[in-house]
C-alpha cells in the first residue's frame, strides 16, 4: 500500500502531529531519516519568525520590498548560474544590458565603459581597489619607484574598505570627523595625498549620516594636486547607496563619469537600485582602468569566458529582476519612487522635530545625500534616557532604529537613523512616531539608569 499506517499515524494526521514535528529541529548533526517537507518547511518557517518583520527594518539599505513580478522571475532562475555564460546565454546577455544602461547611468560612453555584476557593493568596492592598486603600482615600476607603501585616502566608509586595506596590504587614511563636519573635504583629502595614494574614495551616501560626499570639489582638488606634484591620483565612488539615487533626483548633481577623474563607480542595486538581495554593479569609465591582470579567461564551462569578479558560481536571479526594475520603471518610475521616499523622509523629520529633543546631522535631501533622517539628543535636552534605551523599546513594537556611535574623533557621539526603503509609506511612518511618542512618555517616567551602557544589535550588510 502506498498510504500506510505506522504507529497509529495516517496521512491525514494534522501537520503538527507528523512525527517529525513531535521533536526539535537537529541543530548539530545531520539525521539519519528523511522527512515530509511540509513538515520541515513549516517548522523552518515558524523559526524564521523569531526575525521578525523586515518591513520594520529602519536600519538597513536594503531593499525589503519587491513587486509579485520580482518574486515569480527570482523562482523561474533559481536555477541559472551567472557564471557560466555557455549555459546560459541569455541570463548573461541580461547582465551585459544591465552594464550598458549603468554606464550610460553614470554618464559613460557604454561603448568605452566595462563593468561586472557582483554579489554586492562590497565585492564591487574591493574590485574597485584592487584596479587601483594594480594600476599604482604599474606605474611606479615604469619609474623604477619602490611601490611597497600604497595608501588609500577616503572620509568616514563602510566596514568593507577596512577589509580591502587590510586585505591588499594598504595603509587606509580614513579622514576623521571634526563635530562639524560628518565627510571628507577637498581640502583634508589633498593633505593626505602623497606618491604612494592608490585613490581616493568619495562615498555618495555616508554610511552613518547619509550624505553625499563632494566629489566634484575633491576632484577639482586633484586636478590641481596633479598639475603642481605629477600625483595622477584617481577617484572611486563608492555610489553603494547614491548611485541609484541622484541620476534621477538630483541629475544636474556631477558626481559620476563626467568627472574625468572618477575612473571607477560601484553601487549595491540590492539597495536603491531596488533589485533583491545579493546584486552588486561596478563600473570602470573606460577599459583602461581595469588592468588585464584582473581578467581571467576560463574554458572549462563549455566556451572561453573572461571574468574579473571575485566570486565565481552566483545566482543569476537577481541580475534578471535588476533589469526588470530597469525596464519597468525607466527613469520617470525610478524617480517617482525614489523621490517618494525622499518626500517621506522630510514628513518622518517633521514629527520628530515636533518632540523638541533631536537635533538633525542629516535631514533627506536628495541633492545632499540619501532618503535618510539621522538625528542625535539636543545639547541640553531633558531627556531621562538615551537613544539607545529609545531604540530597545522601539524594538518591542518591531521597530528597529538603531542607535550608534559615530567614528573615531566623534566617537562621543551616539545617534539614531532611519533609512527610507521604497515601501516606507507616509502611514508606517506615522504608525512609528505614534509609538516614539509612547516610548518617550514612558522612558520619561522611568527614574533613570545609573550606568546606561551603549549597545547596539543592528547589522548593516552590503
Amino acid at each position: 500500500m502506498a498510504l500506510h499506517i505506522l504507529q497509529n499515524r495516517s496521512a491525514n494526521d494534522d501537520l503538527f502531529d507528523k512525527a517529525a514535528a513531535e521533536r526539535p529541529l537537529s541543530k548539530f548533526r545531520i539525521p539519519d531519516h528523511e522527512a515530509d517537507p511540509k513538515v520541515m518547511y513549516r517548522l523552518i518557517k515558524d523559526e524564521l519568525m523569531l526575525d521578525g518583520n523586515s518591513r520594520q527594518n529602519l536600519a538597513t539599505f536594503c531593499q525589503t520590498y519587491a513587486e509579485d513580478e520580482v518574486h515569480r522571475l527570482m523562482d523561474d532562475c533559481l536555477d541559472k548560474n551567472m557564471i557560466d555564460k555557455d549555459e546560459y546565454p541569455q541570463t548573461a546577455e541580461i547582465e551585459s544590458r544591465c552594464v550598458n544602461i549603468i554606464a550610460s547611468l553614470w554618464n559613460a560612453n557604454p561603448a568605452d565603459a566595462i563593468g561586472t555584476s557582483t554579489t554586492g557593493s562590497s565585492e564591487a568596492c574591493m574590485l574597485g581597489g584592487m584596479a587601483m592598486k594594480w594600476r599604482w603600482r604599474s606605474a611606479m615600476k615604469a619609474k623604477g619607484k619602490s611601490c611597497d607603501r600604497p595608501n588609500l585616502v577616503c572620509g568616514p566608509v563602510q566596514v568593507c574598505w577596512h577589509k580591502f586595506a587590510r586585505y591588499w596590504d594598504v595603509e587606509l587614511r580614513e579622514i576623521p570627523m571634526d563635530g562639524k563636519r560628518y565627510v571628507s573635504s577637498a581640502e583634508e583629502v589633498v593633505k593626505h595625498c602623497d606618491e604612494n595614494t592608490i585613490g581616493v574614495v568619495q562615498t555618495l551616501g555616508i554610511t552613518f549620516t547619509g550624505q553625499f560626499e563632494p566629489v566634484k570639489e575633491v576632484a577639482a582638488a586633484l586636478d590641481k594636486l596633479h598639475k603642481e606634484k605629477g600625483w595622477d591620483i584617481p577617484i572611486h565612488v563608492d555610489g553603494a547607496s547614491g548611485g541609484f539615487l541622484a541620476p534621477f533626483c538630483a541629475p544636474e548633481l556631477e558626481w559620476d563619469f563626467r568627472l574625468p577623474r572618477v575612473r571607477s563607480i560601484s553601487a549595491s542595486g540590492h539597495k536603491f537600485g531596488l533589485a533583491p538581495l545579493g546584486c552588486g554593479w561596478v563600473i570602470w569609465g573606460n577599459k583602461k582602468d581595469l588592468p588585464e591582470d584582473l581578467i581571467f579567461k576560463v574554458n572549462y564551462l563549455g566556451g572561453d569566458m573572461p571574468t574579473f569578479a571575485i566570486n565565481f558560481s552566483r545566482p543569476g536571479g537577481q541580475i534578471v529582476c535588476q533589469y526588470y526594475n530597469l525596464l519597468r520603471l525607466g527613469r520617470e518610475g525610478y524617480r517617482k519612487v525614489q523621490q517618494g521616499c525622499y518626500d517621506v523622509g522630510k514628513f518622518l523629520a517633521k514629527g520628530l522635530e515636533k518632540f523638541g529633543i533631536f537635533e538633525f546631522l542629516y535631514n533627506s535631501d536628495p541633492k545632499t545625500g540619501i532618503p535618510a533622517v539621522t538625528w542625535k539628543l539636543k545639547e541640553g535636552a531633558k531627556a531621562p534616557f538615551d537613544l539607545y534605551q529609545l531604540s530597545d523599546v522601539l524594538r518591542e513594537r518591531g521597530w528597529l532604529v538603531p542607535a550608534y556611535t559615530l567614528p573615531p574623533h566623534c566617537e562621543k557621539v551616539a545617534v539614531q537613523r532611519v533609512l527610507v526603503r521604497h515601501g516606507c509609506s507616509y502611514d508606517l511612518m506615522e504608525l512609528l512616531l505614534e509609538d516614539m511618542d509612547r516610548a518617550i512618555k514612558r522612558l520619561t517616567a522611568l527614574p533613570p539608569a545609573k550606568n546606561p551602557s551603549p549597545k547596539g544589535s543592528f547589522n548593516h550588510g552590503r
